[in-house]
C-alpha cells in the first residue's frame, strides 16, 4: 500500500459541502479566507485538528505544542489544517470532591465537542490531541461516531516524581493522606511528598488510566507504534506529533477510514495489552463505550474470557514497581505486543493507522525483553499468570462488576457490611479509624446515574492503604475506581443504587463476600429478603435538577455497557 511511503501526497479531495461549481459556496469560500485560505486550499483535504490543550492540569499543559507540530505536518503533507479546542477535567485535581462528578461527563461532552465540530463542519480527517483520561476515550468515541480518516495523539506521560531514592506518583500523595492521619508519616515528609510528587507537564506516571488507554489506543491501531509511553516534555513526543500528522494525509490518500481499523478484534488485541501491562479498571468502561459507539458488539464478560488466558507480563505501578517511562526504556507496548503475538495472543491481520497490519508494524521488533530489567519479564515467567481485572457476578452485581486483583495477599473477604451513602461519608469513617478488618466497605449512591458521574474512589482506597488495612478490608462501590487504585475493591457493581440495585439494599452488617478467584459478589440473604427489601425500597430524590449533571442523569445507561449517553 502506497501509504506506507511518507513522501507520497494525497490525492487532492474536493469538498462538495464547502466548494461546489456555481455561486451557491461563495458565502461559504468567503469564511474560509478570512483564516488563511487561498485559491488552491479549497481542492486540499480539510483537517480537523482537535486540541485539548489547557493550563487547567499538567496532562493537558503540553498539548499546544504537539498540535503545532502536528499542523504543521498536515499542511507539509498536503491538507489544510483547521484547528479547535476541547475541554478536559483533571481527575487528579478534582478527586475528593463535587467536582470529580464531572470526570465522566467531560468524556461524553469531548466526545460531543469534536463530533459536533467536524459534522458542522464537514472535516475530511481529524486528528485528536489529548492527554487526560477522559480526552482519550472522548476523542475516540468521537472518532467512531465521524468515521473519517483519524490519528489519535497521545499527549505523554509525566516523567516521576523523586524523593530520595523513591520514585514518587499523584498515588504517592493520596496514599501519605492515611500514612499521616494514622500517624505513620511526619508532617516533614508529607510536605516533602506533595512537593516532589508532579515534577512536570504529563498524564500520571504509573499504569494508570490515562498511560492505560494510550495504551489501549495504541493497540487498537488508532496511533502511531510506540507512542504511547513517551515522556510529554520529551522531544520525541513532538516528533511523534509531526508523525502522526502525516500519517494522517495518508489515511486520507488510500481513504483508510476508524471502521477498517475498530474491528472487534481490535478491541480483543487492546483488552489483551490492557491485562499484560496490568492497566486501569477504567479501560473495562471506556472500551465498551468506545466499541458501543464503533457499532462493534462487545460485553463485559468478553473482558473476564480474555483475562484468563493472558498473563500480566509488566511490574508496573499502582501495584507494582516502575512507571511508564521504565516501559519505554526497555521497548514500550511495541514490546508487550509482539511477545503476545508470538505467544498466539493478538490479531496480527488487524489494520492500523500506518496503513500496515498490527504484524508488520512489529515485524522488526525484539519479542525477547532485555536482559538487566524487570519492567517486562519473560513470558514464561510473568508477574501473573493470568490477568488482573476480573469479572464478578452474583446477587449484588447481577450485570456484573470489575475487580482489580493484582498486588493482593487474598482474594478473598467474607466481613460485615459498612454502608455509606457518599464517598464524603466513607472518607471521614476511615480518617475517624472506625473500619476494622475484616470490614467490607460499601460506598453506593455514586454510580453513573446516583452520582451522577460515577466518581472515582481514590481518595477513600488510598487512605484505607496509607492506614494499613489494604489486605484485610474490602471495598466495594457502585462507582469507579482511578487507575491508581489497587487493594481488594470492586467497582462498577450493576445494577447500581440509584435504580434500585441490589447494592441500594444493604444494611449495616450484612454479611458481603467478595472472591474474585470464584468470580463472585454476594450478601448472605435469601431471595425472599431481598425481595421484601426491595418492595420497600423508593428511589432517591437527583441530587440536581437542572445543568449538565442532570441532563447526563437522564441519559447515561449502566455501566456494565461502558456507562454511554447514547
Amino acid at each position: 500500500m502506497s501509504s506506507s511511503n511518507p513522501s507520497v501526497k494525497p490525492t487532492p479531495k474536493r469538498r462538495s459541502s464547502v466548494v461546489t461549481q456555481g455561486d451557491q459556496r461563495a458565502p461559504n469560500r468567503a469564511m474560509l479566507r478570512a483564516v488563511g485560505f487561498g485559491d488552491e486550499d479549497f481542492d486540499k483535504p480539510i483537517v480537523a485538528i482537535a486540541d485539548g490543550h489547557s493550563t487547567i492540569t499538567p496532562c493537558n499543559s503540553g498539548l499546544g505544542a504537539l498540535s503545532d507540530a502536528g499542523e504543521e505536518a498536515v499542511r507539509a503533507a498536503g491538507g489544510m489544517p483547521q484547528r479547535f479546542g476541547t475541554i478536559t477535567i483533571s481527575d487528579g485535581i478534582s478527586m475528593g470532591t463535587e467536582g470529580m462528578k464531572c470526570s465522566l461527563v467531560s468524556r461524553e461532552v469531548i466526545a460531543d465537542s469534536i463530533e459536533t465540530v467536524c459534522r458542522g463542519q464537514s472535516m475530511d480527517a481529524l486528528l485528536a490531541v489529548g492527554g487526560c483520561d477522559k480526552n482519550m476515550p472522548g476523542a475516540m468515541i468521537a472518532i467512531a461516531r465521524l468515521d473519517i480518516p483519524s490519528v489519535f495523539v497521545y499527549g505523554g506521560t509525566i516523567k516521576p516524581g523523586r524523593l530520595g531514592d523513591e520514585d514518587l506518583t499523584i498515588v504517592s500523595v493520596f496514599e501519605a493522606v492515611g500514612q499521616y492521619a494514622a500517624g505513620r508519616m511526619p508532617l516533614e515528609t508529607f510536605r516533602a511528598v506533595e512537593r516532589h510528587a508532579c515534577p512536570g507537564a504529563g498524564s500520571c506516571g504509573g499504569m494508570f488510566t490515562a498511560n492505560t488507554m494510550s495504551s489501549a489506543i495504541e493497540a487498537l491501531g488508532m496511533s502511531l507504534p510506540g507512542s504511547s509511553t513517551m515522556a510529554a516534555e520529551d522531544a520525541e513526543k513532538r516528533d511523534s506529533s509531526a508523525a502522526s500528522g502525516a500519517a494522517l494525509l495518508r489515511c486520507v490518500e488510500a481513504d483508510l477510514r476508524p471502521s477498517a481499523i475498530l474491528t472487534r478484534e481490535a478491541f480483543e488485541n487492546a483488552i489483551t495489552v490492557v491485562m499484560a501491562l496490568g492497566g486501569s479498571t477504567n479501560a473495562v468502561l471506556h472500551l465498551l463505550a468506545i466499541a458501543a459507539a464503533a457499532g462493534v458488539p462487545l460485553a463485559i464478560d468478553d473482558f473476564e474470557t480474555i483475562r484468563r488466558r493472558t498473563p500480566v507480563l509488566c511490574d508496573l505501578k499502582p501495584s507494582g514497581r516502575y512507571v511508564a517511562t521504565d516501559l519505554h526504556d526497555v521497548g514500550g507496548v511495541p514490546l508487550v505486543m509482539r511477545m503476545l503475538l508470538d505467544h498466539g495472543l493478538l490479531h496480527g491481520e488487524c489494520m492500523t493507522v500506518t496503513g500496515l497490519t498490527v504484524a508488520e508494524n512489529l515485524a522488526g521488533v525484539d519479542a525477547t525483553p532485555p536482559e538487566m530489567q524487570s519492567v517486562v519479564r519473560p513470558f514464561d515467567a510473568p508477574v501473573y499468570a493470568q490477568g488482573h481485572l476480573a469479572v464478578l457476578r452474583g446477587n449484588l452485581a447481577p450485570e456484573g462488576a470489575v475487580a482489580k486483583i493484582s498486588g493482593l495477599a487474598s482474594t478473598r473477604i467474607d466481613g460485615p457490611a459498612r454502608v455509606f451513602e457518599s464517598e464524603e461519608e466513607a472518607m471521614a469513617a476511615i480518617l475517624a479509624d472506625q473500619i476494622r478488618p475484616g470490614d467490607v466497605v460499601v460506598i453506593r449512591h455514586e454510580g453513573p446515574k446516583g452520582g451522577p458521574g460515577m466518581r472515582e474512589m481514590l481518595s477513600p482506597t488510598s487512605a484505607i492503604i496509607g492506614r494499613g488495612l489494604g489486605d484485610s478490608v474490602g471495598l466495594i462501590t457502585d462507582g469507579r475506581f482511578s487507575g491508581a487504585t489497587y487493594g481488594l475493591v470492586v467497582g462498577h457493581v450493576a445494577p447500581e443504587a440509584a435504580v434500585g440495585g441490589p447494592i441500594a439494599l444493604l444494611r449495616e452488617g450484612d454479611r458481603v463476600t467478595i472472591d474474585a478467584e470464584s468470580n463472585l459478589i454476594e450478601v448472605a440473604l435469601s431471595e425472599d429478603e431481598l425481595s421484601e427489601r426491595r418492595a420497600a425500597w423508593s428511589p432517591p430524590a437527583p441530587r440536581y435538577v437542572s445543568g449538565v449533571l442532570h441532563k447526563y442523569a437522564q441519559l447515561v445507561g449502566s455501566a456494565s455497557e461502558g456507562a454511554v449517553t447514547g
